[in-house]
């Protein structure tokens, strides 16, 4: 039998409800500074390894795989907090970031342009100085990706 609404939205079970592709979001959060890091996707393998391990494992859709952030950069994501929305279709991760770095564009944060007010096209760059080189950490190949 399918939980109730009132299950999935007051209760105090852990009932997540992945999409077609058996997915959900995760948005990603520094502990300490609240900032927002990156928006990644959890199945359900992900999800049960990153509250086993506390680091931070992601479901690549374009990879069709599992990746733990920092499995090869070495800027690791530990978790602090995991929490899940009210109605079970997106998780948030609270971390403490190992490396000073989750974009792998090389900046802190995966959100480093906005949209220019009035604009449909123009961005602004809101942080300008990368954290690593990405050609250095990830190979040649990490220009062209």
């Amino acid at each position: 039998m399918a939980p109730t609404v009132y299950e999935i939205e007051e209760g105090a079970k852990l009932l997540p409800r992945f999409d077609l592709h058996e997915i959900l979001p995760c948005i990603t959060q520094d502990v300490e500074t609240g900032e927002v890091l990156m928006l990644g996707h959890m199945n359900r393998e992900a999800m049960e390894l990153t509250l086993k391990t506390r680091k931070a494992t992601y479901y690549s859709r374009s990879r069709k795989k599992l990746w733990v952030k920092g499995e090869q950069s070495g800027l690791t994501q530990n978790v602090v907090q995991f929490m899940i929305d009210d109605d079970q279709d997106c998780f948030l991760i609270k971390v403490k970031v190992v490396g000073g770095a989750s974009c792998h564009v090389g900046y802190r944060s995966c959100f480093y342009r906005e949209v220019k007010e009035g604009a449909t096209e123009d961005l602004d760059f809101t942080i300008h100085e990368k954290v690593f080189d990405p050609v250095k950490v990830y190979g040649p190949s990490a220009a062209t990706h």
